[in-house]
């Protein structure tokens, strides 16, 4: 075909009832809105496409309306298979009622199964989600008793436990790039990450599937530079051209050249955080950072470790990334997420799961909604409410050190922090120290047998993870054991000699980090380049 421009209704009058359709988007990076605007649209005046299957990595959503937010309606979704359903609350709400079957596998193992449904394999190996919730002897990833066919099996090579992902065919893939020709080859400069486009298209193609490419402009026949194209025309079916409103580099960000490498944003451009409860704890988890670690940041609590980085002007000392594949540069919070100011590289998301899963981040800081007395987490299914794990099981699993952070309870509560001292004005209504967690989404049983460094940061509080379990090892200046911590704990954690946190960390001000990172000893500096592990027994 010599044109393959069309309009998003005409190009999704090819998606028939029962397919299975992949979606592209991290949050808004990448987000093919106005082909998803069109299959509503299409659905709820004709009634089809019906019974689909949308599979998604990281949640192509705003945590209300936009993105796959808008296919929640009774009849147009029969299964879900996708990785994180925080900011697609309505899908979510399909999964958890049990309207639909649905599956919560982890990012990188979705990210890493186009590649394989791609090459036309059968299914995908991998240690990643051993002992947590997607391994089959604890749930496998379905969402609800609805769900019954097993994407998940467990099996032994060499003696060792590992998980086998099943594959399954694409039907139609919708994804997006920036510029496309008449003949569909696709460039993605503008786009603040290139995502797994590549392999979405490959997939679908594998499959005698369909390609959907949503761009906003249209260059002339023959004029992009091979290099630049990042899916080839023979790879794509449609093309279609979106208004600029459904077009955004990000929810948040209309577009910004420093998402995109377009140009270098002024290093002064990070605001500071305001010294409470989060500042506290990004900072305390700042600490944990060496000279020229590699380092992955997870969406919310975490994401003040970035600018407190920035502020400490030891942002160029560390590599921050982030799985949608920004390495280097300041990772974004909140609608930004997953787009990086003044990254050094955007490499595609499946890629940056090799280097997550091949152990190549030294530190990764993570959030938590539950923890118990073993050290197992809980990110991704809690109080009625599907979150899902994301890219969570992929990095836990494998970054040699750990924090994971957040409050210490939730739900209302106040701190004040006067005269270098923490006071807790009002107590979260929710414990977050339980007797056992609703969902393991992290074993610390694993972890230890892997021998990980694992921290667990609260604003009032820190604890290890040793091998006779969670050991309190830090209390706040103002905090009392007993009154603040223990009487808020659904356990007793091992309380052997714990030391008051550094007082600085309390106070306003650079807090002088370019300055620690210096003093740390070379062995504590310069660590030894990663290695590939096997996973520890069943």
């Amino acid at each position: 075909m010599s044109n393959k421009i069309y309009s998003a209704a005409k190009a999704v009058e090819i998606i028939r009832p029962g397919d299975t359709v992949a979606f592209s988007g991290f949050v808004g990076i990448g987000t093919p809105e106005a082909v998803i605007c069109a299959i509503e649209k299409r659905f709820l005046e004709t009634g089809e496409p019906r019974n689909l299957t949308p599979v998604f990595a990281a949640a192509p959503g705003d945590g209300k309306d936009r993105g796959l937010n808008r296919l929640a309606h009774d009849g147009l979704v029969k299964r879900l298979i996708g990785a994180h359903y925080k900011l697609v609350p309505k899908l979510a709400q399909l999964a958890v009622s049990g309207k639909c079957e649905a599956y919560n596998l982890p990012l990188g193992i979705i990210s890493h199964l186009f590649r394989e449904i791609a090459g036309g394999k059968t299914g995908l190996i991998s240690k990643v989600g051993l002992r947590t919730f997607v391994d089959p002897r604890n749930g496998g990833g379905k969402c609800n008793s609805n769900t019954a066919e097993d994407l998940v099996q467990l099996m032994e090579i060499d003696g060792k436990p590992w998980l086998s992902y099943k594959t399954f065919p694409i039907h139609v893939a919708i994804v997006r790039g920036t510029t496309a020709d008449p003949s569909g080859n696709v460039t993605m400069e503008k786009e603040a990450a290139t995502l797994d486009n590549l392999q979405f298209a490959m997939a679908a193609k594998a499959c005698k599937g369909t390609v959907i490419v949503q761009v906003e402009r249209i260059a002339a026949a023959s004029s992009l530079n091979p290099r630049d194209v990042k899916i080839p025309g023979v790879l794509v079916d449609y093309v279609v051209v979106a208004e600029p409103e459904l077009h955004m580099q990000t929810y948040a960000t209309h577009y910004n050249g420093a998402f995109s490498g377009e140009f270098r944003a002024p290093s002064d451009s990070a605001a500071s955080m305001e010294l409470n409860e989060r500042k506290i704890i990004a900072r305390r988890c700042a600490v944990e950072l060496r000279l020229g670690d590699v380092v992955n940041l997870g969406i919310g609590m975490p994401e003040g470790v970035a600018a407190v980085a920035a502020e400490e002007e030891i942002i160029n000392s560390v590599t921050l990334t982030a799985e949608s594949g920004t390495i280097g540069g300041i990772p974004q919070a909140g609608l930004d997420f997953g787009a990086a100011i003044n990254p050094e590289s955007i490499i595609d998301q499946n890629q940056m799961f090799d280097l997550i899963d091949g152990g190549g981040l030294n530190f990764a800081c993570l959030g938590f909604a539950q923890v118990d007395a073993q050290g197992n987490v809980n990110v991704s299914r809690f109080g009625g409410n599907l979150a899902g794990a994301g890219g969570f099981i992929n990095i836990s699993q494998n970054a040699r050190r750990l924090a994971f952070c957040g409050t210490f309870t939730a739900r209302g509560l106040r701190t004040e922090i006067r005269d270098g001292k923490l006071n807790i004005l009002q107590e979260g209504e929710q414990a977050k120290f339980i007797k056992k967690v609703e969902q393991v989404t992290f074993s610390g049983d694993y972890a230890r047998e892997a021998h990980q460094t694992v921290l667990v940061v609260t604003e009032r509080c820190v604890f290890s993870l040793t091998p006779e379990g969670l050991e309190l090892t830090e209390i706040a200046p103002g905090i009392d054991i007993e009154r603040d911590i223990l009487a808020h704990m659904e356990f007793r954690p091992i309380i052997r000699e714990p030391r008051e946190m550094a007082a600085v960390l309390f106070t306003d001000g650079p807090m002088n980090l370019d300055k620690l990172l210096i003093e740390h000893t070379l062995s504590e500096r310069m660590k030894p380049p990663a290695t590939c592990s096997t996973p520890p027994a069943a």
